[in-house]
């Protein structure tokens, strides 16, 4: 048996998939499983974040409507308590994953904050009203909070012990696109910054 350290069923397959090309290519299996072994992970990718609350914050770039829906089913299978959600949709992009997106995050997790995730061009209100379609068709609680350093305030707010939050969308990204403005915003440094207050 081999102990992964990647969460998530998605991650199991992708571990299966490279598993199979090494051998394919040569290498014995106890190469590849001594390899498989050492992975410590990637940046923006399942990403924890650090803190002493009890809490799994984990940063993740998931920005379509598969890589949402496998890093929240990821997270529920190892989750003692809630599941928070912080998310939004890019600008100038495919507006019809908007309402999809929020409908995935809307019916697996227990709470979603909706935000700003590079509305370029785009009145970043009027993407998260898009998001909100999808979330309106759950009984999932929601707030629409346009900052998203706000919004991940927000939602680490409401977490307890025990908890998950999810910030989706940036990943290993450092910056935020507003109108023709890129500015420096970094999901991992907002949280360490909310939990180092």
């Amino acid at each position: 048996m081999v102990r992964f350290n990647i969460p998530g069923k998605f991650s199991v397959s992708n571990a299966l998939a490279t598993i199979g090309i090494c051998y394919l290519a040569g290498l014995d299996l106890d190469t590849i499983l001594h390899g498989l072994k050492s992975i410590k992970g990637v940046p923006g990718r399942i990403e924890k974040v650090p803190n002493n609350n009890g809490i799994l914050a984990v940063v993740d770039y998931a920005h379509s409507p598969d890589s949402l829906e496998n890093i929240i089913k990821a997270m529920r299978e190892i989750s003692k308590g809630k599941i928070i959600t912080v998310f939004g949709c890019g600008g100038n992009r495919d507006r019809t994953k908007r309402p999809i997106m929020g409908e995935i995050a809307g019916s697996l997790s227990d709470f979603v904050v909706i935000t700003s995730d590079n509305p370029r061009n785009e009145n970043p209100l009027t993407i998260i009203d898009e998001i909100e379609l999808g979330i309106l068709k759950t009984n999932c609680a929601y707030l629409k909070v346009e900052d998203r350093k706000k919004a991940i305030f927000t939602a680490l707010d409401k977490v307890s012990s025990g908890d998950v939050v999810i910030i989706a969308g940036k990943g290993h990204e450092t910056y935020q696109i507003l109108g023709d403005t890129t500015i420096h915003f970094d999901d991992k440094e907002v949280v360490l910054e909310y939990f180092n207050r």
